[in-house]
């Protein structure tokens, strides 16, 4: 693959830094802090944060009053800046900064060679261990906007934010705030954010207590969760004094509620992180959330532009940031089971609220022995159980046609016994051969007429089931399905509620596994794990000559798991062809080539595209995750959208075939 800098695909690197150093030591501190810079650099890092008061160390006292080591703090700013032109990145360090006859606690921001500006602290603790207005002044009381340093006339004021320009308008803005700023109520990052800064630093002298760090995480997690921004926290270690207090130097970048990445506490020596922002996806959250926008900041900001070298990648190097192949899954084992059940709280009170609404005392659902079947009947269960009423009202039909194995028919029959339904198996092949016969299609020709008309039987049958019984029909249709038009318009497509209709193929393999190993034993696990390894299929087609399944869904439409990470991308992050490709890439290294992911990219965008009128008409279900396609919810999208824009993207493609838009399973 052709190398293209990341910033192409929208992405910032940074690093926070706690270097190791000594009160007062200045020439040792810059040392320090150029290691660092030199060891960050080498990493590809465009910025680098250090800790408040980085140069001189946060515990000096009333040694900040000493003209010396002001003196001293001017010459290793004037050291700093050539030390930014020979590495061409942008570097934020903390130092005590002389203006108008006061001293400020300042964050400094350097690149290019010179002082792009410096950022006073606005909010200066004075309780418990923290005495700074006996030393410093808060940013308020500054007398001017620019203030002589370096031989430069440099920018000066808590109302700086500083823009890396990008071509593809995926612009970096930065906005600074020093330790107490963002801990108070009303954080200044905050109006950053509002004014359009992505990445908000924090440069910190943190003391460490018993509980601290959580609650550290907490906060960054916090903040960047309510800018819509990302959030790097660099903090003191514990080289400064303990006199009285200890540091320890955690650090950490989070990304809109995400930890991407923090530093070990305790650390003598240098410790740093770096992370890759992903800045387009940041402006794709900000451009969809109408309550952001709205916010208006409550100062005037000065925009100051910079420019650094972009990183290049070859496609292949990884990327510095957590990237997850399931993302509707959770990254997080420790997670599974809290995660599992949250989605089933949410799956049972939907359905468990339709029922009371309407009164019913049964259901009716369609059991294949697949995947999403068994899903559906197990929160159907679960809702019985939670609302008192019989499993035997729960009528599970098994409708065994043309393409049905032994395998999925034994599992179905088997589950519906041991979970204590009613069980009723309904043959369909008499009825669509009937079928066959009152609108002449020869059996012979197993097209999508043969496929359809064996979904449509199915329907049929569960509908005036239900009409019976007095019941409702229960959807199993996943979101994969939906996102694909994966279904048969009007069969499979259609119920009078889908619990799954925002439940991805991939998450449902998972809870169907998770309830497996958590909530049953016996047999009755056995039978759910044998479902889990069976092949997903629509089961339409005759089986093969050993009477296994023949039609593989994944053999036609592609691997569910490319699928459903191609769809968190494009419908939750908003991302461009190039850069779902990009991250696939990054994603299933060594598992698909180039070719494939491409191939399959192509199909994801075509079928999405085409089969958006199955999912205008879809019947109400509950959302569960942060991606949903109901048409009354979170997609509204016209069913005659056209793709080529998408498909003219990918620039590496070949000529594309031409893709059927049949409205049946089978392209």
């Amino acid at each position: 693959m052709t190398p293209i800098p990341i910033t192409d695909y929208g992405y910032f690197r940074l690093a926070v830094a706690s270097p190791e150093h000594r009160v007062a030591d200045l020439d040792f501190n810059c040392q320090q802090i150029s290691a660092a810079v030199r060891q960050v650099k080498a990493q590809g890092c465009q910025c680098v944060v250090f800790p408040e008061l980085s140069l001189t160390g946060y515990s000096c006292g009333d040694l900040f009053f000493q003209t010396l080591l002001l003196e001293q703090t001017r010459q290793a700013l004037a050291g700093l800046k050539q030390l930014t032109s020979e590495q061409q990145l942008m570097l934020v360090v903390g130092a005590p900064i002389e203006q108008g006859g006061r001293l400020f606690n300042c964050a400094v921001v350097l690149a290019e060679g010179k002082i792009l500006g410096v950022v006073p602290k606005r909010f200066l603790p004075n309780t418990q261990e923290f005495y700074e207005e006996r030393w410093f002044s808060a940013a308020s009381e500054r007398t001017a906007d620019v203030i002589e340093l370096c031989g430069e006339r440099v920018p000066f004021g808590d109302d700086l934010l500083f823009r890396q320009r990008h071509h593809n308008g995926s612009d970096c803005i930065i906005g600074v705030e020093i330790c107490e700023d963002g801990w108070v109520a009303n954080p200044p990052s905050g109006q950053m954010a509002v004014a359009g800064a992505t990445l908000l630093l924090n440069l910190s002298a943190s003391p460490e207590i018993l509980g601290k760090q959580e609650y550290r995480r907490q906060l960054v997690r916090s903040q960047s969760a309510r800018c819509l921004a990302a959030y790097a926290y660099a903090s003191a270690g514990p080289g400064e004094s303990t006199t009285d207090l200890v540091f320890s130097g955690h650090s950490l970048i989070a990304e809109n509620g995400q930890i991407l990445t923090e530093t070990e506490r305790f650390s003598f020596t240098s410790q740093h992180e770096c992370a890759d922002i992903d800045i387009d996806r940041l402006l794709a959250e900000r451009r969809k959330n109408n309550s952001f926008a709205d916010s208006q900041p409550d100062a005037v900001y000065r925009l100051i532009d910079f420019s650094i070298a972009n990183i290049v990648t070859d496609g292949v190097t990884p990327l510095l940031r957590p990237l997850n192949r399931q993302p509707f899954v959770p990254f997080d084992l420790a997670q599974r089971s809290q995660h599992c059940e949250e989605i089933f709280a949410l799956q049972t009170t939907a359905l468990a609220k339709r029922l009371r609404h309407i009164g019913s005392k049964a259901v009716v659902i369609g059991i294949s022995g697949g995947l999403d079947s068994t899903l559906a009947l197990l929160v159907v269960v679960k809702v019985f159980d939670l609302l008192g009423m019989d499993r035997k009202q729960i009528v599970a039909v098994t409708m065994p046609g043309f393409g049905t194995t032994q395998r999925t028919r034994g599992n179905a029959e088997q589950l519906i016994d041991l979970l204590g339904a009613t069980s009723r198996v309904i043959p369909i092949d008499v009825a669509v051969r009937q079928h066959f016969k009152d609108i002449g299609h020869d059996e012979i020709l197993q097209d999508i007429t043969y496929e359809n008309a064996q979904a449509r039987e199915r329907t049929q049958i569960l509908m005036n089931i239900a009409n019976q019984v007095h019941g409702i029909v229960i959807g199993t249709g996943d979101l994969s399905e939906l996102a694909l038009g994966w279904c048969t318009y009007n069969a499979d497509h259609m119920s009078m509620y889908g619990v799954n209709c925002s439940v991805p193929k991939t998450l449902v393999r998972y809870l169907v596994s998770w309830c497996a190993e958590s909530s049953y034993c016996g047999e009755t696990r056995q039978v759910l794990e044998d479902i889990c390894a069976t092949p997903v299929s629509p089961e339409l087609l005759p089986p093969d000559d050993s009477g296994e399944i023949s039609q593989v869904t994944e053999h036609h439409v592609g691997p569910y798991e490319l699928h459903d990470f191609y769809l968190f991308q494009v419908v939750r992050n908003q991302f461009t062809p190039k850069k779902v490709l990009f991250l696939a890439q990054q994603a299933f290294a060594g598992d698909y080539d180039d070719e494939t992911l491409l191939r399959w990219l192509r199909v994801f965008y075509s079928r999405f595209f085409s089969q958006q009128f199955k999912r205008s008409c879809l019947p109400d279900g509950p959302k569960v995750g942060s991606v949903a396609l109901s048409p009354r919810g979170d997609w509204r999208m016209p069913s005659d959208a056209c793709v080529q824009l998408w498909l003219n993207e990918l620039e590496m493609m070949e000529p594309m075939e031409d893709i059927e838009k049949s409205e049946g399973k089978d392209d």
